[in-house]
C-alpha cells in the first residue's frame, strides 16, 4: 500500500493548492475550494482505510502513521470551522498544516508492517490514540488563533472574536484531550497492571494537560481582563504538547518508556 502514497501525497497537495486558489483569487469560488478540500481529506480517509484493512491491525503504532491521521483532522476541522466562522484563514491553514505532516511522513516514512506488540492489543489502543491526535489537531487551530489574536493585539484591533474562537476550540481539545489520558489510564491497567506509572510519556500528556487546565481557569476567573495573557497561556501549552507528541522521543530516558513501540 505505502507504494501508493507518493500519488495520495501529490494528488492533495494538487487539490489543496487550487483549493486555495479558488478561495482566495476567483469570485464565488468558495464553495469549489471547500469542496476540493474536502475530496483531498475524504481521499487521505480512504487511504487510512484501505492501510487499515492491508496492515490488518489500526495504522496507529508509529509517528508516521499518526502523522497521517493529524493531516486528515486538519483537513475535516478546517471544512467544520470555516462553516461556523467563515475565515478564510481556517480553511487554508488547515490545508497547509495537513501539507506538511503529509511531506514529513513521505520524506521520513516508518516500516509500515503487520507487527503489533502484545501491549497494543487492546481494546483501549484506538480509542486512546484517536482521540489524542484529534485534541492536538482543535488545539492546533487554536493555538492559530490566539497567534492572530496576539497580532491583532500588537496592531490595536479588536481581540474579542479571536478569544471567543479560541475558547471554544480549547474547550472541545481539552474534553478529548481529558479523554485521552483516561482511556490511556484504562489501557496501562490491562496493559502493564497500573493506571499509572510516570513514565516520561505519561508525565508530559499530564503535563500538557495541565496547560490547558490553567487556561482554563485563567478565562473563568479572569473574564474580563486583557487577552494577551490567555493567547499567551494556549501558545506555551501547545509547546508543551509538541513536547510531549515529539520531544519525549529525544529524551534519554525514551528508551526505557514502555510507550517505545518501534526502534
Amino acid at each position: 500500500m505505502w507504494q501508493y502514497f507518493p500519488n495520495i501525497t501529490f494528488g492533495m497537495l494538487a487539490l489543496w493548492l487550487i483549493s486555495t486558489y479558488f478561495l482566495y483569487l476567483r469570485k464565488n469560488g468558495s464553495g469549489l475550494a471547500v469542496g476540493l478540500h474536502l475530496l483531498a481529506t475524504l481521499i487521505l480517509g480512504v487511504f487510512i482505510t484501505i492501510l487499515w484493512i492491508k496492515l490488518e491491525r489500526p495504522p496507529l503504532r508509529t509517528l508516521a502513521e499518526t502523522r497521517i491521521w493529524y493531516s486528515f483532522f486538519m483537513g475535516g476541522i478546517g471544512v467544520i470551522l470555516y462553516y461556523m466562522y467563515r475565515q478564510k484563514w481556517m480553511l487554508s491553514y488547515s490545508a497547509l498544516m495537513g501539507s506538511v505532516f503529509i511531506l514529513v511522513t513521505f520524506f521520513r516514512p516508518d516500516s509500515f508492517n503487520k507487527t503489533l506488540m502484545p501491549a497494543l492489543q487492546s481494546v483501549w489502543f484506538v480509542p486512546h490514540v484517536v482521540v489524542y491526535i484529534f485534541a492536538y489537531a482543535m488545539l492546533g487551530m487554536a493555538t492559530v488563533v490566539a497567534l492572530k489574536g496576539v497580532y491583532n493585539y500588537k496592531k490595536n484591533q479588536n481581540t474579542d472574536n479571536a478569544v471567543l474562537i479560541a475558547d471554544r476550540l480549547v474547550n472541545v481539545g481539552y474534553a478529548f484531550l481529558t479523554f485521552g489520558l483516561l482511556f490511556g489510564a484504562l489501557w496501562a491497567k490491562e496493559a502493564w497492571g497500573h493506571y499509572w506509572t510516570w513514565d516520561p510519556k505519561e508525565t508530559w500528556a499530564f503535563i500538557s494537560w495541565l496547560g490547558y487546565l490553567i487556561y482554563i481557569h485563567y478565562r473563568y476567573k479572569y473574564k474580563n481582563t486583557t487577552a494577551i495573557t490567555a493567547f499567551t497561556i494556549i501558545i506555551a501549552a501547545f509547546v508543551l504538547i509538541l513536547i510531549c507528541w515529539f520531544g519525549v522521543n529525544y529524551l534519554p530516558t525514551a528508551s526505557q518508556s514502555v510507550h517505545t513501540y518501534t526502534g
